[in-house]
């Protein structure tokens, strides 16, 4: 199982320190995610995080900024589903930078397929209170019914189940074949991360 770690602001947190006991639990992937922060407040964070991320050999994804992800050569860019399209971040970026979509149907599914992306972040598994704007919550039927549709159709792109998931739906969650997990929350919110984050890469 690929574990995500997506970051977040918390009172007791900041989005440096939720990047470091992610990775510190033995995390591999980090996309950092700053939705209302000023261009300069990104790039800063950024260039942080992305010689954190080098220290461990993780892989640093930015949320959304396809150019500041050019500009500093972070690793890739994640797409939501109101950013830039697939196909276009493909233009800016090229073939050395790795590019994620979200997708909440099949045919999202498709589309970036077809656009060039690297993998999908299916979801939202459930309400999760960390996005705005949520799309329809997917659930265990969700995720197995386009994982189906995608071996079906012969894509074989990683798949990552994403939104309120907990320590508990992890198996479960597995199960319906995606490839992956996105987490924030539930690692933010344990009395120790860092074990916490142990405990669901050995899982």
């Amino acid at each position: 199982m690929e574990l995500q770690f997506i970051t977040h602001f918390t009172d007791t947190y900041s989005y440096y320190d939720s990047a470091r006991m992610a990775l510190e639990g033995g995390c591999r992937w980090i996309q950092l995610r700053m939705k209302d922060a000023s261009m300069e407040e990104l790039e800063q964070e950024a260039l942080r995080m992305q010689s954190l991320c080098k220290s461990y050999a993780a892989t640093f994804i930015i949320d959304d900024h396809v150019e500041l992800v050019k500009k500093i050569h972070a690793d890739g860019v994640h797409l939501g589903k109101n950013d830039m399209p697939v196909s276009e971040a493909r233009k800016i970026l090229g073939k050395d930078f790795i590019i994620g979509g979200t997708a909440n149907t099949f045919e999202d599914v498709k589309m970036h397929h077809e656009a060039g992306a690297d993998y999908i972040g299916c979801g939202p598994f459930r309400f999760t209170t960390t996005k705005k704007n949520l799309s329809p919550v997917l659930g265990l039927e969700g995720c197995r019914s386009i994982v189906s549709q995608m071996k079906e159709a012969g894509i074989t792109l990683p798949i990552v189940a994403i939104g309120g998931i907990t320590f508990e739906d992890i198996p479960a969650i597995m199960e319906t074949g995606v490839t992956g997990i996105a987490l924030s929350g539930t690692i933010l919110r344990a009395a120790d991360p860092v074990a916490k984050t142990k405990r669901i890469v050995n899982l």
